[in-house]
């Protein structure tokens, strides 16, 4: 057994990750980069850290998971979300939708989605439910506070009416926002998926699981979608088995459980 293949069950036993499920390459480099910062000297001492030291741990883990997220990424998505999925779903389930952020990171695309529901019904109206497995990515994103490069994609109507700049010059989410999300730390490849849910969004995420991981995934996003409920995934990804699942392509990022 190499060194890494022993790791890898190591940090299973003490944090029930699997990272046989994520692409090793990318993986590995990493985790190298951490063993590095700690001055380990290789899988077997950083091992030991890990079990030792909570803090280590801790951050071991929050540096696994890829925070790579921003406000309305790919507008011409959302623009879609906006015009045509937005009323469609409204049209079969009614106004308040049951809608998941899936692997939420820092809160930008939990909030793009309330923001952009906004248009739609009054804000009362929307609830939702953004998980992810990192609990620093959670706290930044139950702060929503982000600075002027991070909030650059959100359209000026919204920027003006939900943003306001504090005094060291970033920039805070309205209470009325951030009170429509609930965040939770959950583990997609591990924890069980909630039910009959409308529109789950998952963007930019599933690119670092092995193929393998990725087929079990959105075969479960399948089962916790409600018939007619909808996927959303990034502009980077496809499902290219999703007739095998049972989904119907509406477009190039939008999968639909059919109602039949």
């Amino acid at each position: 057994m190499s060194d890494y293949e022993w790791f890898k069950k190591a940090v299973y036993d003490l944090t029930k990750i699997d990272l046989n499920a994520y692409k090793e390459k990318q993986m590995k480099r990493r985790i190298d980069t951490l063993i590095g910062k700690y001055e380990a000297k290789g899988y077997d001492e950083f091992a030991g850290m890990l079990k030792k030291d909570r803090e280590v741990l801790n951050t071991f883990v929050n540096y696994l998971t890829i925070n790579v997220s921003e406000f309305f990424r790919n507008p011409d998505q959302w623009r879609l979300m906006d015009q045509q999925m937005v009323p469609e779903l409204m049209g079969k389930f009614g106004k308040n939708l049951k809608i998941w952020s899936a692997a939420c990171s820092t809160g930008d695309e939990p909030y793009t989605i309330v923001m952009l529901l906004s248009k739609h019904v009054p804000l009362n109206q929307i609830n939702i439910l953004a998980t992810d497995l990192d609990t620093v990515a959670i706290a930044k994103a139950k702060l929503g506070v982000y600075n002027e490069k991070e909030i650059s994609g959100v359209p000026s109507e919204f920027k003006s009416k939900y943003f306001t700049k504090t005094p060291d010059g970033m920039f805070a989410v309205s209470n009325d926002i951030k009170s429509r999300v609930t965040f939770k730390q959950a583990d997609l490849l591990r924890d069980p998926y909630p039910k009959n849910y409308h529109l789950i969004v998952c963007r930019n995420v599933l690119i670092y699981f092995t193929e393998e991981a990725k087929d079990i995934t959105f075969r479960k996003y399948y089962e916790a979608l409600a018939p007619g409920g909808i996927l959303f995934i990034g502009a980077t990804e496809q499902i290219i088995n999703y007739k095998d699942i049972g989904f119907e392509r509406k477009n190039s990022f939008y999968y639909e459980r059919p109602s039949k």
